[in-house]
């Protein structure tokens, strides 16, 4: 009965412990809209969270994901789909953490990957974006595949496709190659992926059911 009542409770503080999410846009764009490359041999179907009063805009986080296609386009992956939401989440969940990420993904589920557009973050050191894909999401299952940009980030679609193919390669490598998507440091002048690179990508994504 103890051990009843003791399973009984630790249900009802996990239930408690979900933030309230109030839905308030969602909206679905198709890959012709969001300018598919010629020749694509693997699609992605993304979601898109973007959180209110955290410092995103529509226009700012559209203008990433139109940015972020070309790029990935170079190793013929095209955005079949994206599903934008727009969530009112507590304050508490506004900046990106461990517990709070786990949390907002349990009480909203989406379909991965999915890329969260969040305030800041409360990780040390803090990053202006982070991915986690399947290799670092060990005691974080569910925020495995995600990606987590903070209003902060500096050249929004570059580093979109940079965290997407962390995502997408399930590796944290970067690359020291001048004018590479994976330099440490996202730029503007650094967009290009290499053929390994984008191998590594296409298979490991298909692998993992991130890509078709």
């Amino acid at each position: 009965m103890r051990a009843l009542s003791l399973a009984l409770l630790l249900a009802c503080s996990t239930a408690l412990a979900q933030p309230k999410v109030t839905v308030v846009d969602r909206e679905t764009f198709e890959g012709d809209e969001l300018g598919a490359p010629e020749g694509y041999t693997h699609r992605m179907r993304l979601a898109i969270v973007m959180l209110e009063n955290a410092g995103w805009t529509r226009q700012r986080a559209m203008l990433a994901l139109l940015q972020a296609q070309p790029i990935l386009g170079q190793c013929g992956v095209a955005l079949e789909r994206v599903e934008f939401h727009v969530v009112e989440v507590p304050e508490s969940h506004v900046d990106f953490s461990t517990p709070a990420a786990r949390e907002l993904a349990r009480a909203y589920p989406v379909a991965r990957p999915t890329v969260y557009l969040v305030r800041d973050s409360k990780s040390r050191p803090a990053f202006d974006a982070e991915a986690i894909g399947r290799g670092n999401s060990g005691t974080r299952p569910e925020i495995a595949d995600t990606v987590w940009m903070t209003a902060a980030s500096h050249d929004p679609g570059v580093a979109l496709a940079h965290e997407l193919a962390h995502v997408l390669m399930d590796s944290g490598e970067h690359s020291d190659e001048e004018g590479n998507l994976m330099r440490e440091k996202t730029s503007a002048r650094n967009k290009r992926l290499s053929a390994a690179q984008c191998a590594r990508l296409r298979e490991t994504g298909k692998a993992n059911g991130l890509l078709r």
